[in-house]
């Protein structure tokens, strides 16, 4: 029998043998266990390091070309999609002028949420353009490939827009919200 440390609670009683396949009472008296390295589960972890690396790239890309915030929100929206992704939205740093692009790929829903400020250089008829080329590649199973047009597209059509433009239109306190579902 050995003694080992349980969390900061002192000493404890270790017996050697009942230790599971990997795990040993070290000289301190510690026990030090081995885990089986398991990749993570597609469904959990839906991308790479390096996809995940090329998707903050184009986020980062995108904000700064635009001077807008661009976000993305993938998972579930509960039961009520459109008020999830105004809510999630809302709680971005400077919700008036950024973009959420909220993927609920389980429901088939797709949001793109523009506060007032974003929404003059971002029109709902132009992002739904962006959000029939995330469809079309979300229905060919490519989730990265349309995200990362979707990006482009609304990043390439704010940056387009003349700040110029902004200045002389009226700005409404409420957040535009393009909704498509997909049944």
């Amino acid at each position: 029998m050995a003694t080992g440390e349980g969390h900061g609670h002192g000493a404890v009683a270790v017996v050697p043998e009942e230790l599971p396949v990997g795990a040993v009472v070290t000289l301190s008296g510690r026990v030090s266990a081995a885990e089986v390295y398991e990749d993570p589960d597609p469904a959990e972890h839906p991308f790479s390091p390096v996809q995940l690396s090329r998707l903050d790239e184009a986020l980062t890309l995108a904000s700064r070309e635009t001077g807008m915030l661009f976000s993305i929100y993938l998972g579930d929206l509960g039961d009520d999609p459109e008020k999830q992704a105004g809510e999630l939205h809302d709680q971005l740093p400077g919700a008036v002028e950024a973009v959420l692009v909220a993927v609920s790929p389980g429901q088939r829903v797709v949001h793109v949420v523009t506060g007032p400020e974003a929404r003059l250089r971002l029109p709902d008829r132009l992002a739904k353009l962006a959000v029939m080329s995330m469809v079309a590649s979300f229905k060919e199973g490519d989730l990265l490939g349309g995200l990362l047009s979707g990006l482009r597209m609304l990043a390439d059509q704010a940056a387009a827009a003349a700040p110029a433009e902004r200045n002389g239109r009226p700005v409404t306190d409420r957040p535009s919200l393009l909704t498509f579902h997909r049944r």
